[in-house]
């Protein structure tokens, strides 16, 4: 379950990023000028939920044991690099909700239910949220990109199963 929701978040904030490079120069008259933000608000709160039942499976679930082949630095920088993707997860997430709430209207999830505003009175939200939102969308493909060499170093050079068991194919 764990690995499944890893690549499931891996592939939503990848597909997220995407569309909010997309819409954001979408004019009024285009047919998806209203529907892609929406659809990109309901899918980022669908992931924080998806991302909240992840790390409880990753607190109650014993990680796999480092390969006994990664140095030291490796397995400092790997739980560090973990924990920095977890957090610029939030901070992009949490951002983007003070971006839409910022006028005190709720977030709609694709019509099924809302997202109330709570936090609505801080000057300049929508462009402070707006620029953290951003900067740390950019951040985390970053850090992701990082991420996925990391794997591909282990399985290309150092020829362990590190991306294997990635996969859960290990």
């Amino acid at each position: 379950m764990i690995i499944l929701l890893h690549w499931l978040v891996a592939l939503v904030v990848v597909g997220l990023f995407a569309l909010g490079w997309w819409m954001v120069d979408l004019n009024y008259y285009h047919a998806w000028y209203k529907a892609a933000p929406d659809t990109h608000k309901s899918i980022g709160l669908i992931l924080f939920f998806v991302l909240i039942v992840r790390l409880i499976l990753k607190t109650l679930t014993a990680a796999p044991a480092p390969l006994s082949s990664h140095a030291k630095w490796e397995k400092w920088l790997a739980q560090k690099t973990h924990w920095l993707l977890y957090l610029l997860l939030f901070v992009v997430m949490f951002s983007g909700y003070m971006i839409s709430t910022a006028d005190g209207r709720a977030i709609s999830i694709f019509g099924v239910f809302d997202i109330p505003a709570t936090l609505t009175s801080i000057q300049n939200q929508e462009d402070i949220a707006g620029t953290i939102h951003w900067y740390g969308a950019c951040v985390l493909i970053g850090f992701s990109l990082l991420h996925a060499i990391g794997a591909l170093k282990h399985h290309f050079i150092d020829k362990d199963n590190t991306l294997k068991r990635m996969l859960g194919k290990a």
